[in-house]
């Protein structure tokens, strides 16, 4: 059955109705935000999720990415305040924040912000030594930052950081610098064996001031104990004499003869023991020598009583005389 003009009028109308729905619907995905313009004029902006327009009146003018991006700065030759030519590679991070001024404020953005970030590398390079610039790299990435995220910001993204990749200076000045590095270590290192010596000598001469005060004080306590030995042997023969003193005042005199015979017999014993005297000579007589034994012999009866038991006669002591006995 052929269609009547009705119902490819219904049809058509359907079809238009449909294909107008479709087009006013737009599905945003995550990370993006779309601009609509209205008549070629910007309107709105559509976040992720779904979204409605109105057709043949508005329509889908930009998508803009809002997600943090990474803009490969290419490498370029810059020159700092002491005229030495160097090769730098940067990177920069940004984030759009505002998809219309993204959009309409500026023609390529990517392009801007290279362009933008270039230019600052080669003024904040041309303001610094090399040595300075080689050093204080974390200084550069701020000073970059801060400059070119205030250049970005009327164009609606946020330069999140700026990072310097690598520095290149020339090879003979490499050279150079490589050799000054091995002459401060090896300067650095001769220091520091200097001072481990030094430290060495002064632990060493420590060692010896506190063995020798240990060693004077040892010789000062030898030297107390000494004292105080020989003040009690003077205390004890002081005490001795004046026990002999006080018996010879009773007219007791076994014991002066006793003292005068310990006297005698310490003096021949030091002759006799001593190393260079193989010849003793005896200038005395022996009826001296026999009185005085029999002093001894007298003070020992005294002791142990008259004809006490153990007790011997003393005989006389013969004289030596050039090393020949005499009877």
């Amino acid at each position: 059955m052929p269609l009547s003009g009705f119902d490819i009028f219904v049809i058509v109308l359907v079809l238009v109705v449909v294909v107008t729905i479709a087009m006013g619907i737009r599905t945003v995905p995550q990370g993006y935000a779309y601009t609509v313009e209205r008549f070629g004029r910007y309107s709105r902006t559509l976040t992720p999720g779904l979204g409605l327009i109105v057709p043949y009146i508005d329509q889908i003018g930009k998508k803009v990415n809002v997600m943090e991006q990474v803009l490969d700065v290419p490498s370029q030759e810059a020159f700092t305040r002491d005229n030495a030519g160097v090769t730098i590679d940067a990177a920069a991070f940004y984030q759009v924040l505002d998809a219309a001024k993204a959009s309409y404020e500026v023609a390529d953005l990517n392009q801007a912000l290279l362009v933008l970030t270039m230019t600052n590398i080669r003024t904040v390079v041309g303001s610094m030594d090399l040595d300075q610039l080689l050093s204080h790299r974390d200084e550069i990435n701020e000073r970059l930052l801060r400059v070119v995220d205030a250049a970005a910001s009327p164009w609606g993204a946020k330069v999140t950081r700026v990072e310097i990749k690598d520095i290149l200076p020339p090879q003979d000045l490499a050279g150079a610098m490589a050799r000054q590095m091995k002459a401060e270590r090896e300067k650095r290192a001769a220091v520091l064996e200097a001072e481990g010596l030094r430290q060495a000598e002064i632990l060493r001469a420590e060692g010896q001031k506190q063995s020798q005060i240990l060693a004077a004080e040892g010789r000062k306590e030898a030297a107390f104990r000494d004292a105080e030995a020989r003040e009690r042997q003077a205390e004890a023969e002081a005490k001795a004499t004046g026990m002999v003193s006080e018996a010879i005042a009773r007219g007791d005199l076994a014991a002066a003869n006793f003292i005068v015979a310990e006297k005698y017999i310490d003096a021949i014993r030091a002759l006799a023991s001593a190393p260079n005297q193989k010849v003793v000579i005896v200038p005395i007589e022996a009826a001296g020598l026999a009185g005085t034994l029999g002093g001894i012999a007298e003070l020992t009866r005294s002791v142990f009583g008259e004809g006490g038991a153990g007790v011997k006669p003393v005989r006389s002591v013969p004289t030596v005389t050039g090393g020949a006995e005499r009877p």
